[in-house]
């Protein structure tokens, strides 16, 4: 299990909310607001917050730019992980990752899984990095941002968290980027 390291002093991070959807607003996006208030209450600073409609193009834009943004180290999207016809988050992101992190889908099935049952099936979570940026996409509802934040990324977020974290290695996450012959994300 893990836990906090007191000795340590807290940083934090500059996260950028990105929601997934076709009829949403800032008024009304309870699951943006979900994650802004979360990340903003743990100590972390929001550095942008949008809504972009379900379109590949669209979504690609805002996660390209936040990518190359210094100002940027994390990424969470809310919405647009499921099977309908307008549902295509991971397949506008996937593509961006020079580094799958197949871990958190896990993470966040098992947790899921404990309060919806089997119906957390449904939800296509995904996580990666591109170029030293951690980009963390939930399903659309506040619920699963809840769950996705309170149970994997608050912790993983914090420099504190022992054994281990993200923010201790952000550090390196950008050495293949460093070498002459790196290749970064095909899209």
């Amino acid at each position: 299990m893990s836990s906090i390291d007191e000795s340590k002093s807290f940083i934090p991070l500059n996260i950028a909310v990105l929601t997934i959807s076709d009829t949403r607003t800032l008024a009304d996006d309870k699951s943006g607001t979900t994650l802004a208030d979360r990340l903003t209450a743990a100590g972390h600073k929001l550095a942008a917050r949008e809504i972009v409609t379900d379109d590949v193009e669209a979504i690609r834009a805002v996660i390209r730019r936040w990518i190359t943004d210094r100002g940027v180290d994390a990424v969470i999207s809310t919405g647009g992980t499921g099977f309908t016809g307008r549902d295509v988050t991971p397949e506008a992101v996937e593509p961006l990752f020079e580094k799958r992190m197949d871990g958190f889908s896990i993470a966040f099935h098992m947790l899921s899984h404990a309060k919806i049952g089997a119906s957390t099936i449904q939800s296509r979570a995904t996580a990666g990095v591109a170029g030293a940026t951690f980009i963390f996409c939930l399903p659309g509802s506040p619920g699963a941002c809840r769950d996705g934040w309170d149970g994997i990324l608050a912790a993983q977020l914090d420099y504190r968290t022992r054994p281990c974290n993200f923010v201790e290695i952000m550090p390196r996450l950008d050495e293949h980027l460093r070498r002459a012959k790196a290749k970064g994300a095909s899209a």
